[in-house]
């Protein structure tokens, strides 16, 4: 990577403010998953052992520029604290005088958590002034917040400008490692697998990646609208009309590198608000009738699938295969799943592209059998589409 990395930063005696991404679940007045703040442990420790003075910083859901007391950070400097087995201060701001002071107390090895950054517009509107006032805290700037790095911010890009140096944290590094080593040298066969509702979310994914891979496999909702394409009937299944010609287009672009489902699970009653489910059964991918609804890829796809990812060195699996939150169709995808963990032990580099995926690994039970499942959604599909990343752009140059 060309750019600056923590490991390259002076840190002791040196204040240094750092972007993490704290997005948590809150239940009860407690983080109820802290694994997005687990993931900045690496970098957070390093800090503190090297003597630097750590102010944190991050936002929590989208309180849109107002104060929401059920979005405050609070409730994560407890659950940080619990981690490092060390006091972690907490501030109900994160600019103005006040936030100056405490920042000013700090010593070595300590750390401040700043009060959530949303709750300044400024912060989504990449305000310079705001960008200033957050720069002005510290001597040395760190991201490590995968997870916004697709978001040109002012905590995460316009910060940059005014401090001296500004690095990667080990987070993003890993991050860029994985991501970046399957875009432009992977072990062949390479094989991704592209998932979830829409094709309008992942075309860009799809065409970046047509040229690289050595098979594509799609499925989830977006399949149908492949299906379509076709000329296949689809009877009540997800489809995106507007979709179908770009959808021909890729399937004649692809060739035999891309993989449809051959059979697919159907029901003929389905409603995800009561989470209730029809009759389900097996069929052909052409044979849909008209009143059935398309909610998971077959036991034959399954199978054919799975041969293709068992020959994979590489593989990239980014959304699912069909309605995961629900058990009577899930089936595909923690299938899909489980094959993907058994592709790791046999040696294959395996990378989740966050999101739902990353969700249904966890719920499958096999998310620690997974070399790399990113922690930002959003920025990962970002990646995946040959996208530059603001909040990593702006880092300073080795």
């Amino acid at each position: 990577m060309g750019k600056m990395t923590v490991e390259d930063l002076s840190i002791k005696d040196r204040t240094i403010l750092m972007r993490v991404d704290f997005n948590v679940p809150i239940e009860n007045g407690k983080v109820a998953n802290d694994k997005r703040i687990r993931a900045a442990m690496p970098t957070i420790r390093y800090i503190l052992e090297k003597g630097g003075r750590l102010v944190l910083m991050s936002h929590l859901g989208r309180p849109k520029g107002k104060r929401v007391p059920g979005m405050s950070l609070k409730p994560c400097a407890a659950a940080l604290g619990h981690l490092i087995h060390r006091d972690v201060r907490f501030i109900d701001d994160c600019i103005g005088e006040a936030v100056e002071k405490a920042v000013s107390k700090l010593l070595p090895g300590q750390v401040l958590l700043l009060e959530n950054l949303r709750f300044y517009r400024e912060e989504t509107e990449n305000d310079a002034a705001f960008a200033r006032k957050l720069a002005g805290l510290a001597d040395l700037y760190v991201n490590d917040a995968f997870g916004t790095a697709h978001r040109a911010h002012a905590s995460t890009s316009g910060v940059t400008r005014y401090m001296k140096k500004s690095a990667a944290g080990f987070l993003i590094m890993k991050e860029l490692k994985y991501l970046g080593g399957a875009l432009k040298s992977p072990e062949s066969p390479f094989v991704a697998i592209l998932g979830g509702a829409k094709i309008s979310g992942k075309i860009d994914v799809i065409a970046n990646l047509l040229s690289k891979v050595d098979r594509l496999l799609i499925g989830g909702g977006m399949a149908f609208t492949f299906f379509k394409a076709k000329g296949f009937g689809i009877g009540n299944s997800l489809l995106e009309k507007d979709k179908v010609e770009l959808a021909r287009t890729l399937l004649e672009k692809g060739g035999d590198k891309i993989l449809l489902p051959i059979d697919c699970m159907i029901s003929d009653a389905f409603d995800f608000q009561s989470r209730s489910v029809g009759t389900m059964k097996a069929v052909s991918s052409d044979t849909i009738p008209d009143g059935w609804i398309g909610l998971d890829i077959g036991p034959k796809s399954i199978d054919r699938f799975g041969a293709v990812i068992r020959s994979a060195k590489t593989v990239v699996w980014n959304g699912p295969m069909g309605v995961f939150e629900l058990e009577e169709t899930a089936k595909g995808t923690f299938k899909i799943a489980h094959i993907i963990a058994s592709a790791t032990e046999k040696g294959a580099v395996t990378i989740i592209g966050g999101g739902d995926s990353a969700a249904a690994a966890e719920k499958a039970g096999v998310a620690h059998q997974i070399s790399h499942i990113s922690t930002g959604g959003g920025a990962s599909l970002e990646f995946l589409e040959g996208k530059t990343l603001p909040g990593v752009a702006v880092l300073t140059e080795k």
